[in-house]
């Protein structure tokens, strides 16, 4: 179950590190080469990864949600 948790954690700082990444390349190349569209295409993918591994953690038990008790 901590390797669950530490797969989805790396999985998210992944994801938002090749968003930055993604503007500095937009930033530095001024749209000449394809890196950005590049990098944005590996984050939509990881994230869909992400979706999916928290669907799969969800429904196997290994992710129990908690609600907010009023």
């Amino acid at each position: 179950m901590l390797l669950f948790k530490l797969l989805v954690i790396i999985l998210f700082l992944v994801i938002v590190s090749m968003l930055f990444s993604a503007l500095y390349y937009l930033n530095r190349d001024k749209g000449r080469s394809t890196r950005t569209l590049t990098l944005l295409k590996w984050r939509i993918g990881l994230s869909l990864a992400l979706f999916l591994l928290l669907v799969i953690g969800f429904f196997t038990g290994i992710i129990q949600p908690h609600g907010v008790r009023p």
